[in-house]
């Protein structure tokens, strides 16, 4: 077996992506390693690229939409064995110690790990991850296309089904893109009414395709009038980061309505308290979720039959790969594939 690899990887804060060969690595106690099939590119491996998350050390290898099969378990591993089919998210590992973990809410670690940014990720031939960060790929899901399903795919999933709708709801979603195309899919396999928002008309087409039941353009209706006119919204998932446009949709909700963020912008959201205390409304954020919520998402996407919208580039690209996704060219994931 050879004894090296090719990885991408951001030397420093700030640098472009160097292509290296570097040692495979071998897992330790509790680890396993994965030959990466297929790796997704996010837009917080900026996090990584631009060095904006706290502690990062490098040389750094991103990547956390990491889909391939275990070729060796390190000590003390026994729920995974070698040859199976797996994926590992943002969620890289957590303590099982601190106050969080005791209570079973392990995305809130105190110590939580995130895979490409705590330890070297997917954009490479190997990596290792701490066992309870695996999750199991299911045999009908194709690399390529369940790579973005652990991340923005449990996103949106694991938001949507903790947001307190039920079927014959009506579910909006702001943004048609990389997360937006996903949630409009799961949000109408939950049998929710769904309407989709979006700037200008461009998208109403794919929407529908989707399974969206209404089309908002918010360039030329407001968009909380419009989802009045609708009966008003029991959820409003934010899937495009745009403070200013998530601010106007609060007036959309119905009663008891749920603004659900996952859109990650640092920009305030401006909320009137009247709107939250007339009809009970509220503003609430979710992570992504853990190993086990990954295979809930992997599990019902290989059930119904969503998929994510990609476009795959080999390892040796990983740097124009990037640029395609960070200035939104792509429609609407970006996913490396090592082996190709």
């Amino acid at each position: 077996m050879a004894t090296t690899m090719q990885a991408a990887q951001v030397p420093e804060a700030g640098a472009d992506f160097e292509l290296v060969d570097l040692p495979i690595p071998e897992p330790g106690p509790a680890e396993v390693r994965i030959r990466v099939q297929a790796c997704g590119i996010c837009h917080s491996d900026a996090f990584v690229k631009d060095g904006t998350f706290p502690g990062i050390a490098y040389p750094r290898v991103p990547g956390h939409e990491v889909a391939g099969v275990i070729d060796k378990v390190g000590a003390d591993v026994e729920a995974w064995t070698e040859g199976q089919r797996v994926g590992v998210g943002w969620h890289g590992g957590h303590c099982f110690t601190c106050a969080a973990c005791r209570t079973g809410d392990f995305v809130n670690c105190a110590n939580a790990q995130v895979t490409g940014i705590s330890y070297d990720g997917g954009y490479a031939e190997y990596l290792c991850a701490p066992q309870e960060a695996v999750a199991a790929l299911p045999d009908a899901l194709p690399f390529p296309e369940a790579a973005p399903l652990l991340c923005a795919g449990i996103t949106t999933f694991n938001a949507l089904r903790n947001a307190g709708a039920r079927p014959g709801d009506l579910v909006a979603v702001q943004g048609i893109g990389g997360l937006g195309h996903l949630a409009v899919q799961y949000a109408h396999k939950f049998g929710y009414e769904v309407a989709a928002l979006s700037r200008g008309p461009d998208k109403q087409a794919l929407a529908t395709d989707l399974g969206a039941d209404h089309f908002i353009d918010t360039t030329a209706d407001d968009p909380a009038e419009a989802l009045q006119a609708l009966g008003g919204a029991r959820v409003i998932l934010a899937t495009a980061p745009n403070a200013q446009a998530i601010s106007a949709l609060t007036g959309g909700l119905g009663r008891n309505g749920t603004l659900m963020v996952v859109a990650a912008t640092n920009d305030a959201i401006e909320v009137s308290p009247l709107a939250l205390i007339m009809g009970r409304r509220s503003v609430q954020g979710w992570p992504s979720g853990t190993a086990d919520d990954s295979e809930d998402t992997l599990d019902f996407s290989a059930l119904t039959g969503i998929a994510p919208m990609i476009e795959t580039f080999p390892l040796s690209e990983a740097g124009a790969a990037y640029e395609r996704m960070i200035t939104n060219e792509a429609r609407f994931r970006v996913v490396l594939e090592p082996g190709a």
